[in-house]
């Protein structure tokens, strides 16, 4: 019965064994994420530090409390998963660490062995008479290279067994580097718990601030809802007047079109005479039998000339690659729905609402396109940026360095945030449409 446990014991250290020359594949990507995750608590920290100062509760300060919540779970997470990375090494270490010494276990029998053998033959005349007595001169040359590969094997199974002792030291040594490692990340797993139990703390003394407010936070609601139905309709009148000129450039590009002349079309504009040549495409004569079908409406008018064609196709590309509109912004408000805590209320955000550490910070253009709107909605001013059939625009400004017309690079400043609703840190509402259907900006601006 002992003879198959040994077996299998040693059958499990042959598959652990590989394991210990090569660190977890996800080692370098957790200490990323841990470096990534620090740098964005820091951020939101000097938020958070901006609205916790107020004299009293506030949405923003919910938020800002939800994603730091959010990140130092995630952190704990991250921690956690070292943990168990730390442990796997230690563990495949005894492994190694148990090979190793029934490895040197075997070798020092083994040396023992030939010791005592050289032992019993230990007179040189045993060795002369051994070499001499054989039949022939080549097999005492064999004689002798049998003596003295015995010699070296004997060296050889001498520095095994030093080679198998340092192995087992070194093995050692990097167990208690591991497990010192296991202690400060324990050590640091306990801090970011207390840290995580006094943020809930604080956010359910917020939460229970808000719910006893509830009529002014419907009052706080509505306000912005206004201010989002105005925001959304100059947005709309903007895309209407763009799409309503690309229309009629269509229309009087088609109109000059010689008779049976050569026109182009591409994926969005079949049936639609009179275009200009689009990137990818081929020109060909229109024939006779077709000049009466009736023109087939396009997918999109913002996508027809050229230049149009090659700025969305960039834009697109760039999913996941877009810059913020700001430094050291945090989401505060998410797109969609946001439902208030412990209460019926909730928020249908048109885009994302981004708090800055302070007011008066650096808007920027978060791609290369031109300005098609600049106004004021009362309680802040408002820039929107075409960039073909795509529309970016950022509200909530106390100033606009650009004008409608204006072509705008990827980062340039257009403008400077305004207050939040407390008047104690930066915000800006930012909404991204392709014409005049919204959609997320964070599944579109670099993570």
């Amino acid at each position: 019965m002992t003879r198959p446990l040994t077996l299998l014991c040693f059958f499990w250290l042959a598959l652990a064994c590989p394991l210990l020359a090569q660190p977890p594949a996800d080692k370098s990507a957790m200490v990323k994420e841990q470096e990534e995750i620090q740098k964005e608590l820091k951020e939101i920290q000097q938020v958070y530090e901006s609205v916790k100062g107020q004299k009293k509760q506030t949405l923003s300060q919910l938020n800002v409390l939800n994603r730091k919540i959010s990140l130092q779970e995630r952190y704990i997470g991250n921690i956690s998963r070292e943990i168990r990375s730390i442990d796997d090494d230690i563990y495949l270490s005894e492994l190694e660490i148990y090979r190793l010494n029934k490895q040197l276990d075997t070798l020092r029998v083994q040396y023992a062995r030939s010791i005592a053998y050289a032992y019993k033959n230990r007179s040189n005349y045993d060795y002369v008479n051994f070499i001499f007595s054989a039949n022939s001169f080549n097999d005492a040359i064999k004689r002798f290279s049998y003596l003295k590969s015995y010699r070296d094997y004997r060296e050889k199974q001498v520095s095994n067994i030093y080679r198998t002792q340092d192995l087992i030291v070194e093995r050692r040594k990097q167990q208690l580097v591991r497990k010192d490692q296991k202690n400060e990340a324990l050590e640091k797993q306990t801090k970011q718990v207390e840290e995580l139990a006094v943020q809930k703390k604080e956010k359910s003394a917020v939460v229970n601030q808000l719910k006893s407010k509830e009529k002014e936070l419907e009052r706080q609601i509505a306000s912005k809802k206004k201010r989002d139905r105005d925001l959304q309709n100059a947005v709309l009148a903007i895309v209407r007047r763009e799409v309503e000129l690309a229309k009629k450039e269509s229309e009087q590009r088609k109109k000059t079109t010689p008779a049976g002349g050569n026109t182009s079309t591409g994926g969005n504009t079949a049936g639609i005479t009179g275009e200009r040549p689009i990137a990818g495409t081929s020109t060909t004569a229109e024939s006779p039998t077709k000049r009466n079908e009736p023109v087939k409406r396009p997918d999109s008018y913002l996508d027809l000339n050229a230049s149009d064609v090659a700025l969305n196709s960039s834009f697109e590309a760039n999913r996941y690659k877009i810059p913020w509109p700001v430094d050291n912004g945090i989401v505060v408000l998410k797109f969609g729905d946001n439902k208030i805590e412990n209460t019926l209320l909730t928020i249908d955000n048109p885009g994302i609402t981004i708090a800055t550490p302070t007011a008066g910070s650096n808007v920027k253009a978060v791609f290369n396109g031109e300005v098609r709107g600049v106004y004021n909605l009362g309680d802040g001013m408002a820039v929107t940026i075409r960039h073909g059939k795509y529309f970016s625009t950022y509200s909530n400004l106390t100033s606009v360095s650009v004008e409608k017309g204006t072509m705008v690079k990827t980062g340039q400043v257009i403008g400077k945030t305004g207050r939040d609703d407390e008047g104690s840190g930066g915000q800006i509402d930012f909404i991204l449409t392709m014409e005049a259907r919204k959609i997320d900006p964070q599944a579109w601006l670099r993570k």
